[in-house]
């Protein structure tokens, strides 16, 4: 499933949607836990991310699996892998850290809206899950880059 299409690697053609929803969730969620006026506006979209970017990233880190089985199967050498072993282990680390955001961004969701069917939550509360959404967030964000420099250098790093 996550191995080809049409003769092509996965890896390649899907690890765009984390490259865009990742660090869309990440400010946006940033966005959602600092300017509180803006929540009923963005908070649909928020939560959507919540939920999209971390099947993107498991979708990329699933394809990227796949993609290294591959290579090892037809021969690459120890160089190469080493690189996409680096490029793997931040990738796996993004998407840990996507899912607690995710996760922790649905939570501050919950504790922020204004619906008279959910409990009112203590003031202190929503601002301990904003900074721990902001928290996320950020590594999030240098996980992304690293994960994609990584994934570039080991792709076009000596070609280009």
């Amino acid at each position: 499933m996550f191995n080809e299409i049409s003769g092509l690697p996965v890896h390649p053609l899907v690890v765009h949607v984390a490259v865009v929803f990742l660090p869309l969730l990440a400010l946006g969620s940033i966005v959602y836990a600092v300017v509180p006026r803006w929540r009923p506006r963005i908070g649909w979209a928020v939560v959507l991310l919540a939920i999209a970017a971390p099947i993107g990233a498991f979708v990329a880190r699933q394809s990227g699996e796949a993609l290294e089985t591959r290579l090892t199967e037809a021969g690459y050498g120890p160089e190469i892998l080493d690189q996409v072993n680096t490029h793997q282990s931040y990738g796996n680390l993004a998407f840990w850290f996507t899912l607690g955001l995710g996760v922790a961004t649905l939570i501050l969701v919950a504790l922020a809206t204004d619906d008279p069917r959910m409990p009112e939550a203590p003031p202190w509360l929503t601002t301990v899950m904003s900074v721990v959404v902001i928290a996320f967030a950020v590594v999030v964000g240098i996980y992304v880059f690293l994960t994609g420099d990584s994934g570039a250098r080991a792709v076009w790093e000596g070609v280009a």
